[in-house]
């Protein structure tokens, strides 16, 4: 039993459970709160902590106007947490004290952050730290220079830190929507959002190919992208612009803004790149059109990349599912992603965290619409069922995006959106596995028999 209890599978739940209760322990006490408001719940204390803790966003209360400095500092080292994974942070420690970290945590460690487990862990560990570290420095510095009036020296931190570990939490209470057509700004919350979700495994290959630009050695001898980085790239740019043309085109022509339509280009490319997980927002989402709503559920279910901070299935996963889809079609025998095929394995994987995230948001779904209304007709409840929808894909994306559901959850809806940041942080397949875990693999097998299907 105790070794099921603290396996590798294991110690992820336990890590990040530990971080959320002592973080919405320490942001209950006064000290953490602005003098003169009402006194933070511990419910609600739990619930802005499992938002930090798992990057998501969503917040019950205002962060800039709710928790006093110290608070806020606490929130922005639970964000750090979070971003990295408190796994990496404590293998980190093991290291600094001089301890050797055993077989077993070396593999759970490398298949969450490279799907790699034969990987230098100190190296890597170290190189994590300082480049997160360093972009987030770097974003810090750009954010104060470019708007020294909007952006303090602690906004601009708070900001940046958010921003790479895709969190989404901001200090001002709307959110970007002040610097909607500020075009640098914008472009540095992108770059920092997008470098974020894009993977620890994808920003090292890409930076180990642009030193080899500079090379002397022959182009054929220079090191290239592996076919992971080149997915999960030409994915994510795929995603980015067909989400930036369907957003930009359904609120140019039923938005309700008062703003050029390069301005809304510009709204309609940061929503993109952020409603896959980051929880930015530069328009106001409760006054978005049905359609951009939809287009941004679908972005959000997707979310980022294996081994970055962002949630949501992953963008190998939604690649791989069409591939499959595109073989199907043809009558090919095998699913081709480029130069390879994808092996069964994960194939089974693929449709096992689609199937398994699609029916934790239905039922979240529907357990929040029986909460949040379902005494109430229909038509007197018109569009509750996509907010909730919304809020749901939202919670399991760890995408921190809502059309103003969050602070009018009930105490169950509180709860259910807790427990779906978590999943969707620690992702549905290692829960699955940790599950497994447990159970003793049968000895016997079956009859098997053809069932016809469609």
């Amino acid at each position: 039993m105790r070794s099921k209890l603290f396996s590798p599978f294991w110690l992820p739940i336990w890590s990040f459970l530990g971080a959320i209760s002592l973080g919405g322990a320490i942001l209950h006490f006064d000290f953490a709160q602005q003098p003169g408001n009402a006194p933070l719940s511990w419910l609600d204390a739990l619930f802005t902590s499992t938002s930090a803790v798992c990057v998501t966003g969503l917040v019950v209360v205002d962060t800039g106007t709710s928790f006093s400095f110290a608070g806020q500092g606490i929130l922005l080292c639970l964000i750090q947490l979070g971003g990295l994974g408190v796994m990496t942070y404590s293998s980190l420690i093991f290291f600094l004290l001089g301890r050797r970290v055993s077989l077993a945590d070396r593999t759970a460690v490398g298949k969450t952050l490279l799907h790699d487990p034969s990987f230098s862990l100190r190296r890597f560990i170290l190189l994590v730290v300082l480049g997160t570290l360093a972009l987030e420095a770097m974003g810090a510095s750009a954010l104060f220079l470019l708007d020294t009036q909007g952006f303090s020296v602690w906004s601009a931190v708070f900001h940046s830190v958010s921003a790479f570990c895709n969190a989404g939490f901001s200090l001002e209470a709307d959110s970007l929507t002040s610097w909607r057509g500020n075009l640098p700004v914008n472009l540095v919350f992108i770059f920092l959002i997008t470098v974020g979700g894009l993977g620890f495994f994808v920003i090292h290959d890409c930076v180990r190919v642009l030193r080899g630009r500079w090379s002397p050695r022959p182009e054929s001898l220079r090191p290239r992208l592996t076919w992971h980085s080149r997915m999960v790239l030409s994915t994510s740019l795929f995603l980015v612009l067909a989400g930036t043309v369907a957003i930009f085109f359904a609120e140019m022509l039923g938005g309700v803004w008062e703003a050029s339509w390069s301005e809304i280009g510009l709204a309609a490319l940061f929503q993109s790149v952020s409603c896959r997980t980051a929880g930015f927002n530069s328009l106001e989402v409760g006054n978005m059109t049905n359609v951009s709503l939809l287009v941004m559920i679908g972005l959000m279910f997707v979310g980022g990349s294996p081994g970055s901070c962002a949630g949501g299935v992953k963008t190998t996963t939604a690649r791989v599912m069409w591939a499959f889809l595109k073989a199907q079609f043809r009558g090919g025998q095998q699913v081709k992603v480029g130069r390879f095929a994808v092996d069964r394995l994960t194939m089974g994987r693929a449709f096992t965290l689609v199937a398994v995230a699609a029916m934790l948001i239905c039922t979240a779904t529907l357990v929040l619409n029986i909460v949040q209304g379902g005494d109430v007709p229909h038509a007197e409840a018109r569009g509750l069922l996509l907010e909730t929808l919304f809020e749901a894909t939202s919670a399991f994306g760890t995408a921190g995006l809502s059309t103003g559901m969050t602070a009018n959850l009930s105490v169950v809806g509180k709860l259910l959106v807790m427990t779906l940041m978590l999943v969707g942080r620690l992702g549905p397949i290692w829960l699955l596995s940790a599950l497994v875990a447990w159970q003793e693999e049968p000895r016997y097998r079956l009859p098997e028999k053809d069932v016809p299907l469609g």
